[in-house]
């Protein structure tokens, strides 16, 4: 053997004797067993899900006809559920300041508000009957809420646009059409707003979030090759992004630098198979609703 080849087996046997190199440690960890659903009760497909002022959780799921939207308490425990005979495919939920809670349907093209108590006060769009004017959606996906009380709604799977309401409902504008450019969108899955009312919009299929003034006027985009399915916007401007196609959860800062992922395809616990809705309590903790893997994970920050 000559001196290079036995240098070389030397190398590679004290390389096989030193400790692999430390990961960094997981800037999230998973409760688990945290929620406790009520006897007889299984998930579906689990699309959406928020929290209110007092932090009970929201859930909306594919599941159960008669219960598509369950409630829990701080503590886990099911509280009530409603919404039975209101949906044909659950999709978005989401809270606003008042307590209200709104959802969407992306197969009969209604978006749907409910009061805390779970009663209809407001239904948009026509249900089954799909269409691009100022009272019809096309799949509708989700809804964000402006400090005055309006409203924007991502429309969607059939339509590419946001569509911009009054806080009583009344259509004002819309924008977006089919394409990748600027202003275009491949399926807008998602939309929420930051503290200075800018419109972010999870453009789903053209992987990437799009921003833009209350008004509708471009701004930029960010987030490139993350497929957006969930997004939230905490406080500070925190983006939270749940990619279906990785099946992770990446937490970004307003200029879309990553400052933390986590998840992975799989079954367990910390793992996800198309995480799709995603909200942060006012603790911090992070819930994940994912589709194909029928659950609901909770995640605290590590300390």
């Amino acid at each position: 053997m000559n001196r290079s080849a036995v240098a070389l087996a030397a190398f590679v046997v004290v390389a096989a004797s030193l400790p692999a190199p430390a990961r960094d440690p997981p800037a999230y960890r998973p409760v688990r067993n945290f929620l406790h659903l009520p006897p007889g009760l299984k998930l579906g497909a689990v699309s959406g899900v928020a929290t209110d002022a007092e932090e009970r959780l929201y859930v909306i799921h594919r599941g159960d006809a008669e219960r598509p939207i369950l409630v829990f308490g701080r503590s886990g425990d099911f509280v009530r559920s409603f919404g039975a005979g209101c949906f044909t495919s659950t999709h978005g939920l989401r809270i606003d300041p008042a307590g209200n809670i709104w959802t969407t349907d992306n197969a009969n093209h209604t978006v749907i508000k409910f009061s805390p108590e779970g009663k209809v006060l407001l239904t948009l769009g026509e249900r089954d009957v799909p269409g691009d004017d100022d009272r019809h959606f096309n799949k509708p996906t989700d809804v964000a809420f402006a400090a005055n009380g309006d409203f924007y709604v991502s429309d969607g799977y059939g339509n590419s646009r946001v569509v911009k309401f009054d806080r009583d409902g009344k259509f004002l504008f819309s924008w977006g059409k089919k394409g990748s450019g600027p202003g275009e969108f491949n399926l807008p899955h998602a939309v929420r707003l930051d503290s200075k009312g800018n419109v972010y919009v999870a453009d789903r299929e053209n992987k990437r979030i799009q921003v833009f003034t209350p008004d509708g006027k471009f701004l930029r985009q960010l987030a490139g090759g993350i497929a957006p399915y969930g997004l939230f916007i905490a406080p500070g401007d925190l983006l939270f992004v749940a990619d279906g196609v990785k099946h992770e959860i990446v937490k970004l800062d307003q200029g879309g630098q990553v400052l933390a992922r986590w998840g992975g395809g799989g079954r367990e616990s910390g793992k996800f198979l198309m995480p799709h809705g995603i909200t942060v309590g006012r603790d911090g903790a992070v819930y994940v609703a994912e589709v194909t893997g029928g659950r609901v994970q909770k995640f605290e920050e590590a300390r």
